[in-house]
């Protein structure tokens, strides 16, 4: 086995002290709304909510008069949609990272979408209701835990700074101080693939963009992708890598037998499955339980995957909060398969890739730009 050093930020995995809190700006045209999510951040360790604006133009001034590490931003906004407002907060500070949170629509999913491409790093669907949003654990959880994350992005990639300095260039970033992390790296797996599968979460949409466009067409196996998305989302996601990437990209149907060169996303709110069908292997949707708090998951995927094509797969891992997907590529690269994994500088949040590389089975870890090519070599290599 090979061993590399890579450089890790300490400030990606350490929680900041309550005196140097992660700070929020909350961005709804809702007084409600605002003071619920509000309420809810405050009540979580080191986060800080530093000003609410009721739309973008507000927003946009308190950015100015008071820094803040994450901006949680709803779409539709009289005066000054979310949409507009994210360039011109980026602008302020390009450090800022941006959260979109809108109700659960096709439209929204779209824009969401549409939000992360000006900018935006992620989203969290929030409920319709003020009543449902006050109840809603899941909503309140994973958006803590977003918050958090990104924050810690948002310091990595520079230095919170004073409302006056923000009307300044920006100073040279120093950054914090660096802890090497030695990470064992497997030979590559000798079989050709006869399935390929990405699992993703936290900045996924535009990593997936990356991976799947130096993918491409014309692969002798098909391709199956977990995103955690809710439903609504991961129809839009499937559209827009077609577009994006000029692949042929649809939402796993039940049922459906798989095909050579054509990507799946597995639908918000299932775990997709892929099973023995009469007429080859075949997407199976089911309700089960979430996995590591999500669903879909990426490990009922790779287990699935694993008691149809035994050995002959490769398992690419892209940025995202946890460590969904960890357990899945060990049992792959048990049987014989190969894991690649998006290293820390090029992702978002190095959680699930970082769970994977650290954990020994990985074949390689490559910056987002190069991942696509090393699956594709691996796929397209001569059969043994």
């Amino acid at each position: 086995m090979n061993t590399i050093t890579l450089p890790s930020s300490k400030a990606s995995t350490t929680m900041p002290p309550l005196d140097d809190a992660i700070t929020v700006l909350v961005v709804d045209d809702s007084a409600v709304i605002r003071g619920l999510i509000s309420k809810s951040l405050e009540g979580k360790h080191g986060i800080k909510v530093v000003g609410t604006a009721s739309n973008g133009e507000v927003a946009i001034a308190a950015l100015a008069r008071h820094p803040a590490d994450v901006v949680i931003l709803d779409i539709e906004m009289p005066v000054m949609d979310g949409l507009t407002a994210i360039p011109r907060l980026k602008a302020i500070d390009p450090a800022v990272q941006i959260i979109m949170a809108s109700t659960l629509t096709k439209k929204n999913a779209d824009i969401s979408l549409k939000a992360m491409s000006l900018g935006a790093t992620d989203y969290v669907p929030k409920p319709s209701g003020n009543t449902e949003l006050a109840r809603a654990d899941d909503f309140h959880r994973e958006l803590g835990e977003k918050v958090l994350a990104l924050g810690a992005l948002a310091r990595r990639q520079g230095v919170r700074r004073s409302a006056a300095d923000l009307r300044l260039p920006p100073k040279p970033y120093t950054p914090p101080p660096i802890e090497k992390k030695n990470i064992v790296l497997r030979p590559d797996p000798i079989p050709r693939p006869e399935i390929l599968a990405i699992g993703s979460s936290t900045g996924g949409p535009q990593a997936l963009f990356t991976v799947i466009k130096a993918m491409g067409l014309n692969l002798p196996q098909p391709i199956v992708i977990t995103q955690h998305m809710p439903p609504a989302f991961t129809s839009i996601l499937a559209e827009h890598i077609s577009r994006q990437c000029n692949v042929v990209c649809t939402e796993g149907k039940d049922g459906e037998v798989l095909k050579p060169s054509q990507y799946y996303v597995a639908p918000g709110d299932f775990h997709m499955l892929i099973v023995k069908g009469p007429n080859g292997p075949a997407i199976k949707l089911v309700k089960d339980p979430p996995e590591n708090f999500c669903r879909p998951a990426v490990d009922p995927m790779l287990r699935s995957i694993i008691s149809v094509y035994g050995k002959r797969i490769v398992v690419a891992i892209l940025t995202g909060m946890g460590q969904d997907g960890c357990k899945g590529c060990q049992e792959v690269v048990k049987v014989g398969g190969g894991v690649l994994a998006q290293d820390e500088a090029s992702s978002v949040v190095w959680g699930m890739p970082g769970a994977v590389a650290m954990a020994g089975v990985c074949s390689s870890v490559l910056p987002v730009a190069e991942i696509g090519n090393a699956v594709r070599n691996l796929a397209t290599k001569a059969a043994p």
